[in-house]
């Protein structure tokens, strides 16, 4: 009879083991950000969230997208207001973030801007299990595009944005967090129309997949 209950025990432990395993590997995956990560212009499908949480199943990296709360229009305060909320509630593992260009449309002043930036990692970053799995992406100079000029008010766009991508890299650099430059790339829009959206202003689906092709290497490394 001990036999019996020794025996029951070892298959016990070993399941139990292995569930815990099996939820441990599994990599829930939260994307925060504007229209560039809800992919205004293109279908849910082609969405570099969805293309890139399948591309890591595919490399072996079990991924749950668990939503994409992002919206066209979103500032850094919108964020913090309705995104930053479902960070506690859904509890995800692994969090990209790409926000800040409608900050600098409306003129939002860059200290604003770099203190909500702060806020919204820090915030990230406590309810993360392991603080590292940040992923952090420029914002796209959409000026090149043939809508972008009338979202300038007679500034320079480029140097805008290179401005309030300047301090993302330095926010980053001081978490030793990784980011993706998709900045230099998102210039090619000017002279190719097949990367910009119908409305002339965000980018096409072709555009959002060579963002992904950028991500996925940074998310298959850090995720291993």
């Amino acid at each position: 009879m001990l036999r019996y209950k020794v025996y029951f025990l070892c298959l016990l432990s070993v399941f139990v083991l292995g569930s815990f395993n099996m939820n441990k590997s599994e990599v829930k995956y939260l994307p925060l950000g504007d229209s560039y990560t809800i992919c205004t212009g293109a279908t849910e499908k082609e969405s570099w969230p969805v293309i890139l949480s399948q591309h890591l199943n595919d490399a072996k990296i079990k991924t749950t997208l668990l939503d994409n709360p992002a919206r066209n229009g979103f500032s850094t305060q919108n964020l913090i207001d309705r995104e930053l909320p479902l960070v506690k509630k859904l509890k995800p593992d692994f969090v990209t973030i790409l926000i800040g260009v409608n900050d600098w449309v409306r003129q939002i002043p860059a200290a604003t801007f770099q203190k909500n930036l702060v806020h919204i990692l820090d915030e990230v970053q406590k309810e993360l299990p392991d603080k590292s799995k940040i992923i952090l992406i420029t914002i796209p100079d959409f000026g090149v595009t043939p809508e972008g000029k009338n979202y300038g008010s007679g500034r320079n766009i480029s140097e805008g944005i290179a401005d309030f991508n300047k301090f993302i890299k330095e926010e980053a650099k001081k978490r030793k967090l990784p980011v993706v430059d998709i900045f230099a790339t998102t210039q090619k829009m000017k002279d190719d129309n097949s990367l910009v959206a119908a409305d002339g202003l965000h980018p096409s689906a072709k555009e959002y997949a060579v963002w992904e092709t950028m991500i996925l290497p940074e998310a298959v490394k850090m995720l291993k």
